[in-house]
Formats: structure tokens, C-alpha cells, sequence
């Protein structure tokens, strides 16, 4: 099944009209919608995009409501909607698809410079259980699409308010020449190679298993064994920021034996002599 990420903007209301309308088999698509209660007209959101997915184009929609409020930040709103998503994908055995496109690429790893990024952050968007379609396609392409096809969509007024970074980054990217672009996204197209061969790597390294050795972290130089712990907890929807990371790879490190570390409010590191698992908190 592919659980079409929907909110109604033009990007995902594009996705979903492509898909339609290439699909070999439309009941494989389902359209979900997570309205994050930010807004107060965001209800008006899922009500069009459930008009458009059983109306339109007949398809199952699945939505769900949370009530995350004005000031909710980026990180917040995106991890819940996420939540849900891939909620939906285990329930249907699915892949989620969201319609993330060339310019916000490079808006991403712009926004992820100025944070200091690690090398990961210049080739955002490459998880692998999610799928993004119009990746190649530009923000321009996008609209010509919705005018030949006659596409209605809603337009959120929180994409021109400038108390989102995101936002003032998009606003001065618009005045960036197209070779500038360019070679933004040919970087990004590099580091996406080197990531699939580093998380190649890694696998082969540090497969799934229920005790890893310490001396695979311990024996290897800083950077690097913060990549087998990021790879070892990711491979479990685990992830923690850098300075977490760091946190963790010094506990399996150090710490004695009989010692634990938390990685969330679920799970936690238990340190053995030669070996750490991951374990559930009682």
C-alpha cells in the first residue's frame, strides 16, 4: 500500500494527482491527513482533502486530530505528524509518500548549515521508509503542473509568516541564481551516494542483533563510533541529537559494567562487560 502524506497545500495535492493518475493499481492508495491543531481554520483543511480523496478521486482517506496549539514549534509538529504516518504504513503494511521537492532540498541543507550540520545534513530527506516522488521536481514545475491540470488546493498562511526559519530562508533563496541551485542539489546528489554507501557500511558492521560488542564503539575514532551508535539506535526509530549521541557513545565507552544509559522515555542502554543491549524501562 502507499499512504499519500495530504495536506491540502499544492505540493501534496500535485503528488496525489500524479500518483492517480499513473497508478497501475489506484485501491493501493490511500490518503492520510494529520491535522496538527495548530491553526484554528486547520479542520477546514481535512475537510477538503477528504472531499478530494473520496470524492475525487474515490480513494480510503485516514485522518487524525491532535491539539498541539499556535506554539508549537517545526520539530514538534513534524515528529507528530510522522508518528502517525508511520503508524498508518505498519497498519497497512505500506509506504509512506510525501511530497517533498527539489527547492526544499536546498532550502533543508541551507537551514541545516547555518545549524552547523554534521556531513549527514547535506543530504537531507533519504530515509528509507519514505518515499518522495517529486524529488526531481522544482517548485516551478509544481505549479505549472496544478494550472494544466486544473488543481485546487489550500493555501496555508503559515508558509509567509516569518517566525519560521524556514520561511526566511525561502524568501531569500528566491533572489539565488539557477546555477546556484544547481549546483546546491548536485552536492546534495553526491553526499545522498556517499550516505547510501556509509549506511551500507555500517550495516555490514553493526547488523541487527541483541548485544553488540563494545570494542566495535570503543575501539574506533569518535566520529566514527558516533555513526555505528547512530546507525545501531536508528535501526530501532531511535534518534537522538548530536550532543546525546556523543553522550552515549562515551557511556558505552566508559561506563562500568551493571551500568545504564536512557535513550528515551521507553528504552534504555544496558552496559555489560564486553557487550550493550538495548532493553525496555520496567
Amino acid at each position: 500500500m502507499k499512504i499519500l502524506a495530504v495536506s491540502g497545500g499544492i505540493d501534496s495535492v500535485v503528488m496525489l494527482d500524479f500518483l492517480y493518475s499513473t497508478a497501475e493499481n489506484r485501491n493501493e492508495l490511500i490518503v492520510a491527513h494529520f491535522d496538527h491543531g495548530i491553526r484554528k481554520n486547520s479542520a477546514e483543511d481535512c475537510a477538503f482533502v477528504r472531499r478530494l480523496a473520496e470524492q475525487k478521486y474515490h480513494l480510503e482517506f485516514v485522518s487524525e486530530r491532535a491539539e498541539l496549539g499556535e506554539r508549537c514549534s517545526e520539530s514538534v509538529a513534524r515528529r507528530c505528524r510522522y508518528d502517525f504516518l508511520k503508524r498508518i504504513a505498519r497498519e497497512h503494511d505500506g509506504n509512506i509518500y510525501v511530497a517533498h521537492h527539489a527547492d526544499d532540498v536546498v532550502e533543508s541543507i541551507v537551514i541545516n548549515l547555518i545549524r552547523g550540520t554534521g556531513w549527514r545534513g547535506l543530504a537531507p530527506m533519504s530515509q528509507a521508509d519514505v518515499v518522495r516522488p517529486l524529488l526531481d521536481w522544482s517548485k516551478a514545475k509544481i505549479y505549472r503542473y496544478a494550472t494544466e491540470h486544473q488543481l485546487t488546493f489550500r493555501q496555508d498562511p503559515t508558509n509567509v509568516e516569518e517566525t519560521y526559519l524556514r520561511n526566511r530562508i525561502r524568501q531569500k533563496l528566491r533572489t539565488l541564481p539557477n546555477r546556484s541551485h544547481q549546483r546546491i542539489l548536485e552536492l546534495y546528489r553526491r553526499q545522498f551516494e556517499l550516505r547510501n554507501e556509509i549506511n551500507a557500511i555500517l550495516a555490514e558492521l553493526a547488523p541487527r542483533q541483541s548485544y553488540y560488542p563494545r570494542a566495535v564503539v570503543a575501539n574506533a575514532p569518535n566520529d566514527v563510533a558516533a555513526e555505528i551508535v547512530r546507525h545501531i539506535l536508528g535501526d530501532r526509530d531511535i534518534h537522538l541529537t548530536r550532543p546525546q549521541l556523543q553522550r552515549c557513545r562515551d557511556a558505552i565507552k566508559d561506563f562500568t559494567p551493571g551500568k545504564y544509559f536512557s535513550l528515551d522515555s521507553k528504552r534504555l542502554l544496558k552496559i555489560s562487560k564486553y557487550s550493550f543491549s538495548i532493553e525496555s524501562k520496567t
